[in-house]
């Protein structure tokens, strides 16, 4: 977002709309380099090389004959030939680059011992920050990218390389290292899953060997981010987590709630380094020159010391210099005083990063830094002139148009990263403008001055929490909208749908009566996207097919059988709360009872299952911890005089209408981070069509093992009751698996634990389910009536004030 352009008024704006046709020389260029990169990258040097061959022959021919007819009349045939042949030279020039740097990943001797998996001692450069990842297996991994210098292998032959090498480790030592610093470490060889240019991928578990320090650059940023964190520890810590990361791209102290808030709301790129991030910094500059009244060329002079600047003090890893790149695009029309100039300079420099580096191709930084710029300079101009046409004031249009502009030309790449399509993307951008710029110029200030003078620091760090807190604010109230993001195909054919709908609309929009009913079909696609609507209806509801009771921190679910009849899975930890919901539904008979497991907040309350009412049978898992929750199910069933039975993954248990498949545990988990909980029983249950999903406590591991088993569509449910009371050990793949339409969780009001996750209820909605929890909205039941699957919820739970 880095269209920098003095606006009339000496302001700073998106640059001026052009009425003569945009200057298209060096897209062709750009974009034949940057997508023949990026398809070389995942076909290798073969193919590629054939490609390049091909298009090198095309392209001579097509410019020998446009030489030979410089005299023809039809200036359009010029034109366009030439676009032509930039075409055919940005296929040319992006697979040779491509080419060459995947010959060097793929030598023999670094790949012979990867695909060996061969122990070596690797003398390393730290390309970027180490980075923390998820991993069930592993907790605390970090990967850290880096450049292989020499490996020595484990016949003590040493191979001198300079290739890309991927470190996975859980040593905390590696945590503290500065992008160019030197080191060594022991570890095994493993294959990269392709891609991009690395080489191998280093898996260790001991610290690395420094050698030397990293260079004055690095450190004195080291220096000045460090002094930003402690100049924002006394801030909360949402706002204070945030801060660094809005001016520095720096996470660390980031609640994972409100960065799966801003990820729910499309504003995650405001947490990273970006060339909007170098256009408010170098846009401040920009202002306080115009202020002074200096020239073009000594303005842009300053912005480029501040750009520089602030490039040491995020530190000049290869992310980073790809902002600034996208920002000094601004100052480049700005001293030329040719805004038209700007198009033709963000073509060139994406030219010469992706041949400089081929990796950047299949980067989505790269992408949306790229996408964000081409929209801000294409389409925003334009957009803020129609505005202003249509009677909106001149700054309210101009801030209309920037995130709208920006959000429509990232949303593409955005959709095939997260499968999902925002629709609350536009308007919290759009509230968030106000708030980026004065919480970043403020946090930079804020970095400068720690070193100097901490207190001011803190004070300046203060304010900027302020606006950064309005950003949570946004992001938080967005994530929890209901619908505010639909379900969009993923991956590569995601995106390009998506680019091709967006483009269709961008032209079609031209014709008045076009622009109406896209607006039409837009909003009754926004109305019709919400599939599962609040039923308002007595207790219990007509058609309910399940109802999670509001038991407190712990698990009662009752499936309907026939009037008066209904199987109990848990009887959550008082016999007064499941008694109590029983009585409300009017149940009377339990013809089953089961336990999913032993802990207390599941069988705490059986007594009150057996109270008044009639069970026969008790169905418990084979797994037995803690043998104190058993002994409590089996004195109740000998009083109630029912009859305990076990069970396995693959029974089934059909009860009248109810059928119940046993999909978990798979086979008897040990080892993990909670046994009793990762052997619970895990049923899948059949009510009148609709499809439910009961996990009992099942973590991460559980369901990492039942998705392995688990065949096609297998998992795949119409409601979920969110396992272990919505806590954060929850496998992403299971719940891709399940994409649920409803989400139901059982939690305690003010519990102690956390629960449930911000982080996945916002993944939830993302995925388009509509989540309800007992601890806001009491006992809750998923409906079947004439249009679909609905929800209601009964009122207020127990302890809890209206």
């Amino acid at each position: 977002m880095s269209g920098i352009a003095p606006r009339p008024s000496g302001g700073v704006g998106v640059v001026p709309a052009e009425t003569s046709p945009p200057d298209l020389r060096l897209v062709g260029l750009a974009v034949a380099a940057w997508l023949t990169a990026l398809a070389g990258l995942h076909l290798g040097a073969g193919p590629l090389l054939a490609v390049t061959v091909a298009a090198a022959g095309v392209t001579t021919v097509g410019a020998l004959h446009l030489i030979d007819g410089l005299g023809h009349p039809r200036a359009a045939v010029r034109r366009y030939g030439w676009i032509v042949v930039a075409v055919g030279l940005g296929v040319v020039c992006g697979g040779a680059a491509t080419a060459a740097r995947l010959a060097i990943r793929d030598a023999p001797p670094v790949r012979a011992l990867a695909e060996q998996r061969a122990s070596v001692t690797a003398d390393l450069v730290v390309r970027d920050d180490p980075r923390p990842i998820r991993s069930a297996g592993r907790p605390g991994m970090l990967l850290v990218s880096t450049e292989l210098v020499q490996l020595t292998g484990p016949d003590g032959r040493r191979i001198d390389a300079s290739v890309r090498l991927l470190v996975l480790t859980t040593d905390p030592a590696w945590r503290g290292l500065l992008p160019g610093q030197r080191l060594t470490a022991d570890g095994r060889l493993g294959v990269p899953r392709g891609g991009d240019l690395t080489a191998a991928v280093l898996s260790t578990d001991g610290p690395p060997e420094r050698h030397g320090a990293s260079s004055w650059a690095q450190r004195a940023a080291g220096t000045l981010r460090a002094g930003l964190q402690r100049a924002c520890a006394p801030l909360p810590d949402d706002p204070g987590g945030l801060l660094p990361g809005l001016v520095v791209g720096d996470t660390s102290r980031l609640p994972p709630a409100v960065e799966e808030d801003f990820r729910a709301t499309g504003m995650t790129h405001l947490n990273a380094v970006s060339g909007s991030n170098v256009a408010i910094v170098v846009g401040a500059v920009l202002l306080l020159a115009r202020w002074a009244r200096a020239g073009p060329w000594l303005a842009a002079g300053l912005c480029g010391v501040a750009l520089v600047g602030f490039v040491i003090l995020v530190r000049p890893s290869p992310s980073v210099v790809r902002a600034a790149t996208m920002g000094a695009i601004g100052l480049a029309a700005l001293a030329a005083g040719r805004p038209r100039a700007a198009l033709p300079a963000l073509a060139a420099a994406v030219t010469v990063l992706v041949l400089v580096d081929p990796e950047l191709a299949g980067d989505p930084g790269f992408a949306l830094s790229v996408l964000a710029t081409g929209g801000l300079l294409l389409l925003a101009p334009r957009w803020r002139d129609g505005l202003r046409r249509r009677g909106v004031p001149p700054g309210l249009a101009e801030v209309l148009a920037v995130p709208a502009a920006a959000q429509l030309a990232c949303g593409p790449v955005v959709a095939g990263i997260s499968g999902t399509v925002s629709l609350v993307a536009v308007p919290a951008n759009l509230l968030a403008v106000p708030a980026i710029a004065p919480a970043t110029v403020l946090g930079v200030l804020a970095a400068m001055m720690s070193p100097i003078w901490p207190g001011g620091a803190e004070f300046l760090a203060w304010l900027a929490s302020w606006p950064a807190w309005w950003l949570v604010v946004i992001a938080h109230q967005g994530a929890r909208l209901p619908g505010g993001t639909l379900p969009w195909p993923g991956g590569v054919p995601g995106a390009l749908l998506l680019s091709a709908l967006t483009v269709a609309l961008l032209i079609a929009v031209r014709r008045p009566l076009v622009r109406r009913l896209v607006a039409v079909v837009g909003v009754a696609s926004v109305l019709g996207a919400l599939p599962v609507r609040l039923v308002f209806a007595g207790w219990p509801p007509p058609g309910w097919v399940v109802v999670v009771c509001a038991v407190g921190q712990g698990d009662a679910v009752v499936l309907p059988i026939a009037p008066g009849r209904a199987v109990v899975v848990d009887a959550g930890p008082l016999p007064g709360a499941v008694d109590g919901c029983l009585r409300r539904l009017g149940v009377r008979e339990v013809p089953l009872l089961v336990i999913s497991h032993f802990h207390a907040d599941h069988v705490g309350g059986v007594a009150g299952v057996f109270r008044g009412r009639r069970v026969d049978a008790v169905l418990m898992p084979s797994s037995t911890e803690p043998d104190s929750g058993r002994e409590v199910v089996r004195a109740a069933a000998t009083a109630g005089r029912a009859a305990l039975f076990t069970t396995v993954s693959g029974a089934r248990h059909p009860i009248g209408d109810v059928d119940l498949l046993v999909l978990g545990p798979p086979y008897p988990l040990a080892g993990t981070r909670s046994d009793p909980n990762n052997n619970s029983l895990v049923l899948l249950a059949t009510v009148a069509g609709v499809r439910i999903l009961l996990p009992g406590d099942a973590e991460t591991e559980e369901q990492h093992a039942m998705v392995a088993r688990a065949t096609p569509g297998q998992l795949r449910a119409d409601v979920l009751k969110i396992a272990h009371h919505g806590s954060a050990y929850q496998d992403v793949g299971f719940l891709d698996a399940v994409r649920p339409s409803v989400a139901l969780v059982p939690v305690g009001t003010g519990n102690t634990y956390g629960h449930p996750s911000p982080g996945l209820l916002a993944r939830l909605s993302r995925g388009g389910a509509r989540v309800l929890r007992t601890d806001t909205d009491g006992d809750l039941a998923a409906v079947r009536t004439s249009h679909g699957l609905g929800v209601a919820r009964r009122g207020v739970p127990a302890g809890r004030r209206p």
